[in-house]
């Protein structure tokens, strides 16, 4: 497949699953509850307008050479720094459930860690391309750029951000695994992050009792084990074909965040199997689509950050879904392109408009790039 192709491949998974979330939103959003001057279909207009503003963003980064970022990727790392820690201070972090990932804009509301996974991956893909002889050594190839990577990373699960600092934590292994890596490094690194993760999980008692909910969800279905559970009976409502675009029942007050962070149980039941499906297939597609750009990229800096952001749009996908279908605990993840928050949905598009930029600006390579191989001849010379 060449460059050319794999574009078209994620541009058009990307519309197809863009123009489903619309319709989702327009479905679950007037059953969300609102303000009482507020308009019911405000979660469709807002969620319009954002993909607009999204697929805007994306056609003029497209048209930009990608190349230019490695120019500003100090104030990138530093103005993300500072956004994360802003989460925290008071009047302009905003405390939602007992979270802080937001900045209070005043006209609108700003999550920083959606721009964290576009800024992380360029910040890693620049690095690496900077000391791609290094990237096999302890210190150069994984202590320094893990730093880099781990400040931000460590402010967002500070955050209360688990699902995000998982899904940030697997992109950049893959970017790391690319880069020449060594794998006991990054195993190693899996297993600290893995006990990371426990320790946050254990240590609160809200994250315990989704846990305690995730193994047994019908004898948690009424406290934490909610969501789960009522998205499981909205899948199984859905059956093969689903109920219909509009007729589902789960969305009318019984499924929380139905419009949000549950968005795919309403894709099941209104949809069936076939929806479910056929976005699993999308999204399969246009990360395959997206690892092939990569692979065929000459550029050691663009296929590094091509790889990094099919990860950020993949490893969320899939997290969300398994969340869903109760294959993991609850993490509020937002399902990208089709869950409603306009953050969330303006990055992912940019990450597009990204990919796409990579592909205009850079040859294609004769012979496809596989990590593999360039570990063995490293270790030849």
């Amino acid at each position: 497949m060449s460059t050319r192709l794999s574009i078209i491949c994620i541009w058009f998974c990307f519309i197809t699953l863009l123009v489903l979330g619309i319709m989702m939103v327009a479905s679950t959003g007037l059953c969300a509850p609102v303000g009482v001057d507020e308009d019911p279909a405000s979660f469709l207009y807002k969620q319009s307008s954002f993909a607009l503003l999204g697929l805007t963003g994306a056609l003029v980064v497209s048209c930009i050479d990608y190349h230019i970022l490695r120019r500003i990727i100090k104030p990138l790392w530093i103005g993300l720094t500072i956004l994360l820690i802003c989460c925290f201070l008071p009047v302009i972090g905003m405390n939602i459930n007992g979270e802080n990932r937001w900045i209070n804009l005043g006209f609108m509301s700003f999550q920083p860690s959606e721009l964290a996974k576009s800024v992380l991956m360029i910040c890693l893909a620049h690095w690496y391309t900077t000391h791609r002889e290094m990237a096999g050594t302890f210190w150069r190839g994984f202590v320094a750029p893990g730093m880099i990577f781990g400040i931000p990373l460590l402010l967002i699960l500070v955050e209360k951000d688990m699902g995000t600092a998982a899904a940030l934590a697997m992109s950049g292994f893959c970017v790391m695994y690319v880069a020449g890596v060594r794998g006991w490094v990054l195993a190693l690194c899996i297993l600290l992050g893995a006990m990371v993760l426990f320790d946050q999980a254990t240590g609160s008692a809200n994250r315990l009792e989704r846990i305690y909910a995730w193994f047994d969800p019908e004898k948690y279905s009424r406290e934490a084990g909610r969501q789960q559970w009522i998205a499981m009976l909205a899948l199984a409502r859905g059956g093969i074909t689903g109920v219909g675009l509009g007729d589902g029942l789960e969305k009318f007050g019984n499924l929380p965040f139905a419009h949000t962070d549950f968005i795919f149980a309403e894709v099941g039941e209104e949809w069936g199997l076939v929806g479910t499906a056929g976005v699993l297939i999308l999204f399969t597609l246009l990360t395959l689509s997206g690892i092939l750009l990569a692979l065929q990229t000459s550029d050691t800096f663009g296929r590094l950050l091509a790889t990094g952001l099919v990860c950020t749009i993949f490893w969320p996908a899939m997290l969300n879904m398994m969340v869903v279908t109760s294959m993991l605990p609850n993490s509020g993840l937002p399902l990208p392109f089709i869950s409603y928050g306009g953050t969330n949905l303006v990055f992912t598009i940019l990450a597009i408009g990204l990919l796409t930029s990579i592909q205009r600006h850079t040859p294609t390579k004769r012979e496809p790039y596989w990590p593999a191989r360039r570990l063995q001849q490293n270790s030849k010379s």
